[in-house]
């Protein structure tokens, strides 16, 4: 049910402006969230969630939820961020909002929610896209669509969803907005940039107020990706010195995501001689759930995942029909489960072009906020892959190495460049919010105030 200021603010419109200029109300009201099962008490923001169709023809729908920054914080004035999440084939809902950086995650019975103390909800309007179809509840009625997806379609489908949700949203027409992701979605975040920074040139006052982006542990560039990543396992004591050269006689220089069949047999090789480590994290324990393990998938880049656990508790949450009913969501039936991850999207990823370097020269001499962040434990995407990259842009810099601190403890390290801000997240692995939630928060912050990296005090 609609709340009474709700349904007043209905009248009051259509009253005075009629049913065309205040259809997007209704929208609105049909997509609000009125409560999650297992939902703790005291929720003080208000949470949208439903389809945005992006492809009329096909039938192509995008699920999102947004969740508003809480009542004593002002929302109206909050930016919007978007958040994505990589893969490619893994669902936003499911990492970003239920496990990173959104206000409620989901307890270990797979029923219940529990409040985020550090979620990123308390600086900005969060939107959590599941992105492209095929990955959670986002569908397509052309089952080929599944087969055939790549980051070009994703890219434009995801700047359609956002045209389209703004339409529904305008109270966030000309709001600051803002891009993050992490793994794959190292792809997603900059291409979606550009094709918002190219559509938005020479547009007096656009729709889209497109500020900047940020990225973590991100897949930039497939040829220093893999001397990053190969460098790291050898350095970590994670492979063999044979392996290591085979690594980098097979695979240096190939597509990351349409790997050589030389590339692949070195990189099982690799994986066989790391053992039973949790590659995204390699100093945490790995969960123990067999079916856990093969959501992981075989290649590092692959799968954007942490916590195998922690997804077995989205699969429990989000197949529950209750929960989608709450969320409005799976209304066509779909055939088959929600998954944190899509194996058909992610094997059958079609165009994943070798580099996003040239996206990032073009967008940093546009101006644009750029933030690239790694956690140090990570060694799917690890952090000399990320520095082997951001080296390739020949950036000048402007406040060298330095260390961060969170009360007094060393908790990163950062390097500002002219254009580009880069910083590490000490013992955070893939996903920074869910190992560092306190030093993500800050880091988050100090984004949004384009501000270096806190000295050595007392940040919060």
């Amino acid at each position: 049910m609609a709340s009474a200021t709700s349904l007043f603010l209905l009248a009051f419109c259509f009253t005075f402006s009629g049913l065309g200029n205040c259809g997007y109300l209704l929208d609105q009201q049909k997509d609000k969230i009125l409560q999650l099962p297992g939902q703790p008490p005291n929720v003080d923001f208000n949470q949208y969630s439903g389809y945005v169709t992006v492809n009329q023809q096909s039938g192509r729908s995008l699920f999102y939820w947004l969740t508003e920054s809480p009542a004593n914080r002002d929302p109206e004035s909050r930016p919007l961020l978007l958040w994505l999440n990589g893969g490619p084939g893994c669902s936003s809902v499911a990492f970003g909002a239920a496990e990173e950086i959104g206000p409620l995650h989901i307890n270990a019975d797979g029923k219940t929610l529990y409040k985020n103390a550090y979620s990123w909800n308390k600086l900005a309007n969060l939107l959590f896209l599941e992105s492209p179809v095929g990955v959670g509840y986002s569908y397509t009625n052309t089952t080929s669509d599944l087969y055939t997806f790549g980051d070009a379609k994703t890219a434009e489908d995801s700047y359609e969803f956002l045209i389209n949700w703004f339409e529904r949203f305008p109270q966030y027409k000309h709001r600051d907005f803002y891009i993050a992701g992490e793994s794959y979605a190292g792809h997603y975040v900059p291409q979606l940039s550009q094709i918002i920074y190219k559509r938005n040139t020479g547009v007096k006052n656009p729709v889209i107020n497109f500020k900047g982006f940020m990225v973590g542990n991100a897949v930039t560039d497939d040829y220093n990706d893999y001397v990053g990543t190969f460098e790291y396992w050898w350095t970590h004591g994670l492979i063999s010195d044979s392996t290591y050269k085979a690594l980098q006689a097979a695979c240096e220089g190939s597509s990351s995501e349409h790997p050589p069949i030389e590339c692949v047999s070195a990189l099982r090789s690799a994986e066989a001689e790391q053992g039973n480590i949790d590659p995204y994290s390699i100093y945490t324990k790995p969960c123990t759930y067999s079916s856990s393990l093969k959501l992981r998938g075989r290649y590092p880049w692959r799968r954007g995942a942490y916590d195998p656990c922690t997804e077995n508790y989205a699969n429990q949450y989000f197949n529950l029909p209750e929960v989608q009913k709450a969320f409005h969501a799976n209304i066509t039936k779909l055939s088959y489960p929600w998954k944190t991850c899509s194996d058909i999207v992610g094997e059958y990823w079609t165009d994943s072009p070798l580099s996003m370097l040239p996206i990032y020269k073009e967008l940093i001499t546009a101006g644009l906020r750029i933030w690239v962040f790694s956690g140090d434990t990570d060694s799917v995407v690890p952090l000399t892959a990320t520095r082997y990259s951001i080296d390739a842009l020949n950036l000048s810099t402007i406040a060298n190495w330095y260390a961060w601190y969170d009360n007094d403890k060393v908790a990163g390290w950062s390097q500002i460049y002219k254009g580009l801000s880069f910083v590490t997240v000490t013992g955070a692995g893939h996903e920074v919010p869910l190992h560092r939630p306190r030093q993500a928060f800050i880091l988050f912050r100090s984004f949004l105030e384009n501000k270096a990296m806190p000295g050595n005090q007392n940040s919060i």
